[in-house]
């Protein structure tokens, strides 16, 4: 079905344009209104095009913040191709602050491919992957941890339909230069239902990139994302002419899994054993969590099940049972 949103960017046009794409969404208060996600497009000489997005969710701010910081630098250089940018990719939840949409509940990185009818946030994702995909030869989202994880500066992929694809997605993690790169199915979460594993779907290489965590600001995370956009944009020959570091070597990782990460048994106040970045064996104390319940109770020590380096952990202290603790990774063999 085709997209219900629109926008008056055209796509062909040669230099730097700024609009928003118009998802409808009817309120109590605008029965016919729209929702105003900003997008820019900058095209200079023939090339590839570059699809970058941030805020698929509200609370993760250093894409948001790279993106907007490039798109200056981008409208003083010499494009040889295309960027396509939405710094604020899930705008509700973005004016929001929160993971999710205030409207519909939507999480915006669980509903890709999308649909036209099944209201504003899954409308977004449907734009996406039906309009702008189409028209990419790359795409980089941009994440953090959020409100209720740390991460591990990391870049995380799909492995790709076939070996060249594969290929592909391996050069773009290696070019964005985040220390680790983590090639995964998914299934620690949202499958095949993420904004980069639906680009995968479309043999687009992808990638996702966690830079921090907390309702904050990481300089560092910020520092990764604006160079790893910056190389990738002059090693694709779309903009050659912007100032990045040089990277270091990205170490490639697979996750553990859902058997190996850590989850809360039962609600409590979680209190933390371990970083994210230290290396953990099966069996080691990972954490503890002490009963709201039962304030003279004994707290509940946690273990790890299996081994590998901490790819997160949970920021809050205030835990419900199922909430994920720690997420597990190892390298990746060749």
């Amino acid at each position: 079905m085709k997209s219900t949103v629109w926008t008056s960017i055209d796509f062909n046009a040669f230099g730097v344009q700024s609009d928003f794409i118009r998802v409808p969404h009817s309120s109590n208060t605008s029965a016919y209104g729209w929702i105003p996600v900003p997008m820019l497009c900058l095209k200079g000489g023939d090339g590839p095009t570059a699809l970058l997005t941030a805020g698929t969710h509200g609370d993760e701010y250093e894409g948001q913040v790279a993106l907007r910081k490039l798109v200056h630098d981008l409208a003083a250089t010499q494009l040889q191709g295309r960027v396509i940018i939405l710094p604020a990719l899930n705008q509700p939840a973005v004016a929001a602050g929160c993971r999710n949409s205030p409207l519909d509940g939507g999480n915006l990185n669980r509903l890709f491919p999308g649909s036209a009818e099944s209201g504003p946030t899954a409308a977004i994702a449907h734009y996406v992957a039906t309009e702008l995909f189409p028209l990419s030869d790359l795409v980089i989202d941009l994440h953090s941890g959020g409100s209720s994880l740390e991460y591990l500066p990391m870049s995380l992929a799909r492995h790709g339909r076939t070996k060249g694809e594969a290929q592909a997605i391996r050069d773009l993690i290696t070019c964005f230069g985040a220390p680790y790169g983590m090639i995964t199915d998914g299934s620690g979460g949202g499958a095949g239902s993420t904004l980069y594993a639906a680009a995968e779907q479309q043999g687009i290489p992808a990638l996702t990139a966690e830079l921090g965590g907390g309702p904050t600001l990481s300089e560092y995370g910020l520092s990764i994302a604006e160079n790893g956009i910056r190389r990738v944009l002059g090693q694709y020959g779309i903009a050659s002419g912007l100032d990045c570091a040089d990277s270091d070597q990205t170490l490639l990782c697979r996750p553990v899994g859902t058997a190996g990460n850590l989850y809360a048994p039962l609600p409590g106040l979680f209190e933390p054993f371990v970083k994210v970045g230290e290396r953990v064996v099966p069996g080691q104390r990972a954490g503890r969590l002490h009963r709201l319940d039962d304030a003279l109770g004994n707290p509940v020590d946690l273990s790890f099940s299996a081994g590998g380096v901490v790819c997160f952990r949970r920021f809050l202290t205030l835990t419900s049972t199922g909430d994920a603790l720690f997420g597990l990774m190892t390298e990746l063999e060749t």
